[in-house]
């Protein structure tokens, strides 16, 4: 069990430096500190939860991989979250499902017209999954150029500095997303895109536990094989 002096204390260079030299259970803290933020990523361009469950699984396992690589010239959130870019553009390509961005008359094209519903405590008042659902939906129907900007900008609240190194852009052209996205999504809904949102793409709890315990099997699967 990690302990909770790692858990709260240890930065995340820290971290990945102990783990580096042996400690394995120490990733399951950085996991626990991104996976939502990382899972939000994903599920912006999977647009399926739990398809985006299983590239953050990938993701995890991709990045323990390569840590060695990590050399802390940025920060290990911004580089762990562009492992996971990665993962669910490979698997975008890799279903041959990417949408045009406009049709031939020039109207944007919706890329999801259904939303997986998230499990919510039953006890959650009806209007306002209503609503969770609906803002989910306007914010899963925006092209994909600009959901991933709007995800990290608008719901994980990232900087522009960082959304553009987590998604190789420019800074001018994650501003330009985002207004494009804001744009596009109906503006009634707008004063509204705050802890709805946030709460819509929750990954914590079982969900979170599911996802650690599962890269972390793979990861000590792999070592067991190597040993």
């Amino acid at each position: 069990m990690v302990s909770v002096e790692c858990q709260m204390t240890l930065s995340d260079f820290d971290l990945v430096e102990r783990v580096k030299a042996g400690e394995t259970g120490l990733y399951e803290v950085l996991m626990r500190r991104y996976n939502q933020r990382l899972f939000r990523t994903i599920r912006s361009v999977i647009l399926d939860d739990q398809e985006a469950e299983d590239v953050l699984q990938d993701a995890w396992v991709r990045s323990f991989e390569h840590l060695g690589q990590f050399e802390g010239r940025s920060s290990f959130a911004t580089w762990v979250t562009k492992i996971a870019v990665y993962e669910a553009l490979a698997r975008t390509r890799k279903r041959k499902k990417l949408t045009a961005l406009q049709d031939a008359d020039g109207k944007v094209t919706a890329e999801a017209e259904q939303v997986s519903a998230i499990t919510d405590d039953p006890e959650k008042q009806a209007m306002r999954e209503e609503m969770r659902q609906l803002l989910r939906s306007a914010v899963d129907q925006l092209p994909g150029l600009y959901r991933s900007v709007f995800m990290l900008r608008a719901v994980e609240q990232l900087s522009t500095s960082e959304t553009a190194e987590c998604l190789s852009l420019s800074e001018q052209a994650v501003k330009t997303r985002l207004h494009r996205s804001r744009t596009l999504l109906q503006r009634h809904l707008e004063d509204r895109l705050g802890p709805e949102i946030v709460e819509s793409y929750a990954f914590m709890g079982s969900r979170c536990d599911r996802t650690v315990a599962a890269v972390m099997d793979r990861i000590y699967a792999t070592k067991n094989m190597i040993a």
